[in-house]
């Protein structure tokens, strides 16, 4: 079985959840015998041995700018082999990758195109034109979330459209996405399969946790306070001014709460701004965008995780809160919940709820560890080798074999 996966970032250079989700399945594929050709807008200096990874770009070296998003970069730089250098924006390098993919799929030999959201969907259309083979689209995120449930970019929104009405299949990360795709684009619902993000427990576990890396913030535990940790875009789409509103009210009841919000985007000046307008400045930290052991400690160092979206189709942080020992609050308009129960829910609107959730994890250790541990027994039963499979039985509908 040969699969052309086509997606926009993988890890180290992911400025957030999709590389990492395009990274697991991927790895977990190839361990049930698929073969993956991933073609991404940059070149991979990173070695990857389950899978070949192409740029579709030959001319150039193209670094994403982490302090946006994968989404919504405003620039992306560019390096020649020649070593000029300039930008490139966002829709310039889209079509730049589009007219890539049309080239290299005349010399690559595969089965099905797999393609992971809008920004790789017009190269995958001319892949599809080009060679006739099975499209399969894996939505990640609408246009409709992005926009936190408005209309968002008409361009990015036509684009998702098109891709969707000539794919032969689409693949949604959570019913609430099936549903959003069904309701926004009117693809009819046999055409689309929910499969569902996952977790490696491995990542997870801390084989060397030493000490934490917030000092202050283990130094105010130990004083009483309690830490709300927020990890995630900075961007309308994550509700994030409601959870400001909500640690308002629950600062209120409750002075020794503190929220560590950790993450980059355009937001960053309003949340801040709306932090001082509020009077809770002194509870809330920024620590920006982080990797590797400071993005570990922030999962620790939380008596809470909350994943405060106003339309999320997954949310893997809140999986990796379970894993790090934290239990976590979702909004009900939130996929995960979907994979995992033992989470506290509430609508992302509701302000005064959410603060009283968060109330009761501060004042209550009992409930927090009856939380986590239960939450933690559904989290050891999850696997990125179930979401593969699923996605072989898709593969499958159209006559391709692990061994063809």
């Amino acid at each position: 079985m040969k699969i052309l996966m086509l997606g926009w970032e993988l890890p180290p250079h992911n400025s957030g959840g999709l590389g990492v989700a395009c990274y697991k399945m991927c790895k977990a594929l190839a361990e049930q015998g698929v073969s993956i050709q991933f073609v991404l807008p940059y070149e991979h200096n990173q070695k990857i041995n389950f899978m070949n990874v192409k740029s579709a770009d030959d001319e150039a070296i193209v670094s994403v700018d982490n302090s946006y998003g994968v989404y919504d970069s405003h620039s992306y730089l560019i390096k020649t082999h020649a070593g000029a250098k300039g930008h490139r924006s966002l829709h310039e390098q889209r079509m730049v990758y589009e007219n890539g993919v049309e080239k290299l799929v005349e010399s690559l030999e595969f089965d099905i195109i797999h393609a992971h959201d809008w920004i790789t969907f017009s190269g995958a259309m001319k892949a599809k034109v080009r060679t006739g083979k099975p499209l399969v689209l894996h939505i990640h995120a609408t246009e409709y979330d992005r926009a936190a449930g408005g209309q968002g970019n008409p361009m990015v929104r036509d684009i998702e459209y098109n891709a969707m009405i000539m794919a032969d299949k689409i693949v949604a990360v959570s019913d609430i996405t099936k549903q959003i795709i069904v309701r926004e684009y009117s693809i009819p619902e046999d055409k689309i399969e929910v499969v569902h993000n996952s977790i490696d427990i491995a990542d997870t576990y801390c084989y060397d946790c030493g000490e934490n890396d917030y000092k202050y913030l283990d130094a105010m535990k130990r004083s009483g306070y309690r830490v709300v940790a927020s990890i995630g875009r900075l961007t309308i789409q994550k509700g994030l001014i409601n959870l400001l509103e909500a640690i308002k009210l629950a600062v209120g009841k409750n002075p020794k709460i503190l929220l560590l919000i950790v993450g980059s985007g355009e937001q960053y000046f309003e949340l801040v701004s709306k932090s001082a307008e509020l009077g809770i400045s002194e509870n809330v930290i920024f620590a920006d965008f982080q990797r590797g052991k400071r993005l570990r400690d922030a999962f620790r160092i939380a008596d809470l995780f909350v994943l405060p979206s106003v339309s999320e189709p997954f949310g893997l942080t809140a999986l990796e809160a379970i894993g790090y020992g934290t239990p976590s609050l979702v909004t009900y308009q939130s996929g995960v919940k979907e994979a995992v129960n033992n989470f506290l829910r509430v609508d992302f609107w509701d302000a005064k709820e959410m603060a009283n959730k968060i109330l009761s994890i501060a004042e209550f250790d009992s409930l927090r560890d009856e939380l986590h541990e239960n939450s933690f027994k559904e989290y050891k039963k999850l696997s990125w080798a179930k979401s593969a499979g699923k996605l072989i039985d898709i593969y499958k509908q159209y006559n391709v074999g692990v061994n063809a």
